[in-house]
């Protein structure tokens, strides 16, 4: 499933109109034990995915972690070929560390930091406007509900998170879900136009503050 991985940033890429320099599948590692090596045996609790972030002598060194057994189910089931309930959520997986990398590493190009919250927030759109795609290219596809209900309501917490973990990733699906809620309202065609497009290449550029601004400003039809 690399090519999956290197598919999705391309992408996301071409959706945002932004140039990524570095290709994800030279950062990937699928080894646990490696995982647990790099990040000093924490978070403590069993992830699919981890963007792991060390600070190097010459800048930031990074290591994409997905869980090899959420890549061998997208090769037997890959979402590019038939998208459905089955293997919605390990393609969000995978859609949410090729997200997270591709945010930090563009904006690392222009020295810009970036909140963990922020990473999330745009993680969740990217989820929502890539999975719009290959509704567009699949019509028939069944996601077992609505995409909003299944990428925000359905969705239950990771287990053993702390508190202030806890609370971060619900702010960022409340803010992503708003966002994507009031995009509906104001672009409810299954396909993606112009309008929506750069609607989202405008949010997209925008720092968390502008972001979480644009955010409560909107007005549901």
């Amino acid at each position: 499933m690399a090519q999956l991985l290197r598919d999705m940033q391309e992408q996301i890429g071409r959706f945002y109109g932004v140039e990524l320099a570095h290709d994800v599948r030279d950062f990937l590692i699928t080894d646990a034990v490696l995982l647990d090596s790099l990040t000093a045996g924490a978070p403590g609790r069993d992830i699919d995915e981890k963007l792991i972030v060390m600070q190097g002598d010459d800048g930031i060194d990074l290591a994409l972690y997905l869980d090899a057994a959420v890549l061998a189910r997208l090769a037997a089931a890959d979402p590019r070929e038939r998208l459905s309930g089955a293997n919605l959520a390990d393609f969000w997986t995978l859609l949410e560390g090729v997200s997270h990398f591709s945010y930090l590493v563009w904006n690392a190009g222009f020295d810009q930091p970036v909140s963990l919250l922020e990473l999330e927030m745009q993680a969740e759109v990217d989820k929502y406007v890539s999975t719009r795609l290959l509704l567009e290219q699949q019509p028939g596809a069944d996601l077992g509900g609505p995409l909003l209900q299944r990428l925000f309501i359905d969705t239950c917490p990771l287990p053993g998170l702390d508190d202030e973990e806890r609370n971060r990733y619900h702010d960022a699906s409340h803010l992503a879900c708003r966002y994507c809620a009031d995009l509906e309202s104001r672009y409810p065609a299954d396909r993606l136009t112009p309008g929506l497009v750069r609607e989202l290449r405008s949010f997209y550029r925008l720092p968390q503050a502008a972001k979480v601004s644009r955010i409560r400003a909107a007005h549901f039809a």
